[in-house]
């Protein structure tokens, strides 16, 4: 197992290097543009670039104060759970897009042709609190999304024709990032689960699942991008929960399980619905991989959040009045959930250009690249 986990950070350094060669020649912003017509993202938190922004509910999870954003252009909080950039944003920035595209609720589909035209380059529909299951949380539920991407695609379909917009949808890619906080939700009422309730929640998140893949796939979705659940048993909120500051193992067998589940289940849709491609980035893969070996990869903090408060600054979410770090790319974890931008850079990169440890059975540069 440690060699495995040896050979990984290798692969992530030879990754690395290779981005500082792009960014010297001053290529690595546009090198790819035009692989995909558009992005549509679906997920939660670690995908949401503001849409909760216009949720009026208070209970709803928001990051659009300081000190998120101090390393976003113009440090602006924008909605993303990051001191700049997340994962969302650098796999854009791969497929030769500035950044995310907008969020759903930015955009006023119902009067400007602008608008629509830009859905055509994708939307984001992800909303921090969001899960899998329609109980999950209390924001823009995963259901709630392909709703609202239905609602584009209609406006789009009536400006240009259904052909053409069927063959922009086939050729995109879907990006789905969601499932921690159904897994979170589950702990929450069963600390100590048997391995039969386990195997039950899991089935089931994977049944809702298998639902929005195909509720997308008869909506015109071909290329879907996964990005499976982190060890959310070791982020900095976890481990505040364990006296003994370690990583919580039933979150991790959790995770571990509906990873599996995932995997397993897009294998199957590869063959059971004409047409779909598919490639599993593993953010687990990755973050493990930084927790094994943080130095070789330029971290030096990989259990602390930078900002927050408490145990491991995992104990409450990054707020105006909390303390912050600020060396901050020496941080693996922002705030007590989500990684900061040198680790979101690092996860995209790894997924779209690695090898099958960190991108399964083909990376996101083999999936857009493939023709369907």
């Amino acid at each position: 197992m440690a060699i495995q986990i040896r050979n990984r950070a290798l692969s992530l350094l030879s990754l690395l290097l290779h981005l500082l060669i792009l960014g010297s020649n001053g290529v690595y912003s546009n090198a790819e543009f035009g692989k995909v017509p558009a992005i549509y993202v679906f997920g939660d938190s670690t995908a949401d670039v503001g849409n909760n922004n216009y949720l009026l509910k208070s209970s709803v999870a928001k990051a659009n104060f300081p000190h998120n954003g101090i390393d976003f252009p113009s440090s602006r909080p924008t909605g993303r759970f990051s001191n700049g950039y997340n994962g969302i944003d650098f796999l854009a920035i791969h497929l030769g897009f500035r950044r995310s595209p907008l969020p759903y609720l930015s955009l006023d589909i119902s009067k400007s042709s602008h608008q629509i035209l830009q859905g055509l380059r994708g939307v984001n529909f992800a909303s921090a609190g969001s899960g899998i299951l329609d109980s999950t949380g209390t924001a823009i539920t995963m259901r709630e999304q392909i709703e609202h991407f239905t609602d584009i695609k209609s406006n789009i379909t009536a400006r240009i024709t259904r052909e053409a917009t069927d063959d922009v949808m086939s050729k995109s890619l879907f990006i789905i990032s969601s499932g921690g906080n159904d897994i979170f939700a589950f702990f929450a009422r069963n600390n100590t689960p048997t391995s039969s309730m386990k195997d039950s929640f899991i089935s089931s998140l994977v049944v809702e699942f298998k639902d929005h893949v195909q509720m997308l796939y008869n909506l015109g979705a071909r290329r879907f991008g996964v990005i499976d659940v982190p060890p959310i048993g070791c982020l900095p909120y976890s481990r505040s929960l364990n006296p003994l500051g370690g990583c919580i193992d039933t979150l991790s067998e959790l995770t571990q399980g509906f990873n599996q589940a995932v995997k397993y289940l897009m294998h199957e849709l590869s063959f059971s619905l004409n047409g779909l491609k598919y490639s599993i980035g593993s953010s687990y893969s990755v973050v493990q991989t930084i927790m094994k070996n943080p130095l070789e990869l330029g971290f030096k903090e990989v259990k602390s959040a930078c900002c927050g408060s408490g145990k491991f600054n995992g104990q409450s979410a990054c707020m105006p009045n909390s303390t912050f770090c600020s060396y901050r790319h020496e941080f693996l974890f922002w705030d007590q959930l989500h990684p900061t931008h040198a680790a979101s850079k690092i996860a995209a990169l790894a997924i779209y250009s690695g090898s099958i440890e960190f991108a399964s059975p083909i990376n996101f540069r083999q999936l857009v690249e493939d023709q369907i």
